[in-house]
């Protein structure tokens, strides 16, 4: 059964300067493994972020959160910048 998935408003402003590549892979990862299975895919995150997954994309994270059969999708960005960009750390 998949998983709806449920955009945070500013999902589309984090993506907005990927190159068109990245944001392919993004999707295809989150059409993919996403809704297929978001607890099967994704790691659990720790300390400030407890309660939140992360999917990676190559360099790239979908930083999420697993509501019932919604999934969530809070941040999208670079691994050096997401979790500090969160607003939660």
């Amino acid at each position: 059964m998949l998983f709806e998935p449920k955009y945070h408003p500013e999902v589309a402003r984090d993506i907005s300067g990927f190159p068109q590549n990245i944001k392919f892979r993004i999707r295809k990862a989150i059409e993919d493994r996403l809704i297929l299975d978001p607890v099967k895919f994704g790691e659990p995150l720790r300390r400030s972020l407890a309660g939140y997954r992360k999917l990676r994309v190559g360099d790239y994270r979908v930083i999420y959160q697993v509501q019932g059969r919604t999934v969530l999708i809070l941040k999208i960005g670079h691994r050096s910048e997401v979790y500090k960009k969160s607003g939660r750390t």
